[in-house]
C-alpha cells in the first residue's frame, strides 16, 4: 500500500449582490480570492486529437513536500494519451517505483471550455483542475493542475530532450503561477518503460 501512497502523490482551482432585508450597515464578506488557474488561459485552437501518443515528462514544478524531499529519487516518466470520446484525455503514465514499471490510468474529463479538464479519482480526495495552457502538440506541452490552493505545472515533450526556448518558456508559466526555480524539479531522460504486467497497474478512471 505504501506504493501505491507514493505512485497517487506523484502521478502529480462576482460577488453576489446583497440579499434583500439585509440589515443597513452589516458588511458582506469579501469574495474568496481568485483561483490561480482562472487567470491561466487554454491553448486556442487546441485540437485534442493532436495531442495522442506518446509524451515524456521533462519537468514539474511543485511546492509538494514529498517532492522536495525525494528529488533525488525522481524517475524518468512516459504518458500514452488517447481520445476516446472526442472530449476527454484517458492517461496513461508509466513510472518505474523499486526497479518495477507501475502504470497509472486516469481520465481528463471536461470541464466547460475546450482545453480545460476535470480529474477525479479514489486516490485525490478531491478533484484536480488541469488546463492545457500552451502546446505545439509536436513538440511540447504545458499543463497546470490544481487542488485546492496548490498548482502544479508540468512541462511534457515528445521526447525527452526539448529546446532551450521550450524550457524558457515553461518557466516563464512557472514564474507566472507564483512558483520558483527553486521547486522546479527535472527529471531522467533515460530508464523509461512503456508497458506494466496486470499485477501492477493502478486504475483511476472511476471515482
Amino acid at each position: 500500500m505504501a506504493a501505491l501512497g507514493t505512485l497517487l502523490l506523484l502521478g502529480l482551482l462576482l460577488t453576489a449582490p446583497p440579499a434583500l432585508g439585509q440589515r443597513p450597515g452589516r458588511r458582506r464578506r469579501p469574495p474568496p480570492p481568485q483561483s490561480p488557474l482562472e487567470a491561466v488561459g487554454a491553448q486556442e485552437g487546441l485540437s485534442l486529437p493532436q495531442l495522442a501518443g506518446r509524451w515524456v515528462l521533462v519537468g514539474m514544478a511543485s511546492r509538494c513536500g514529498y517532492l522536495a524531499e525525494h528529488s533525488h529519487r525522481l524517475e524518468a516518466t512516459a504518458v500514452m494519451v488517447t481520445v476516446p470520446d472526442g472530449q476527454s484525455l484517458a492517461i496513461s503514465t508509466f513510472r518505474k517505483l523499486d526497479g518495477t514499471c507501475w502504470e497509472i490510468r486516469q481520465r481528463y474529463r471536461p470541464a466547460g471550455s475546450l482545453g480545460r479538464f476535470v480529474l477525479k479519482g479514489r486516490g485525490y480526495g478531491s478533484k484536480v483542475d488541469v488546463v492545457v495552457g500552451e502546446t505545439d502538440p509536436g513538440t511540447y506541452a504545458i499543463l497546470y493542475y490544481q487542488k485546492g490552493r496548490s498548482i502544479t505545472v508540468k512541462l511534457y515533450g515528445r521526447s525527452s530532450r526539448v529546446s532551450d526556448a521550450v524550457v524558457d518558456k515553461f518557466e516563464q508559466s512557472v514564474r507566472a503561477v507564483g512558483l520558483s526555480e527553486d521547486v522546479t524539479y527535472y527529471f531522467p531522460t533515460y530508464g523509461f518503460c512503456d508497458s506494466a504486467d496486470e499485477f501492477h497497474i493502478l486504475d483511476e478512471t472511476q471515482p
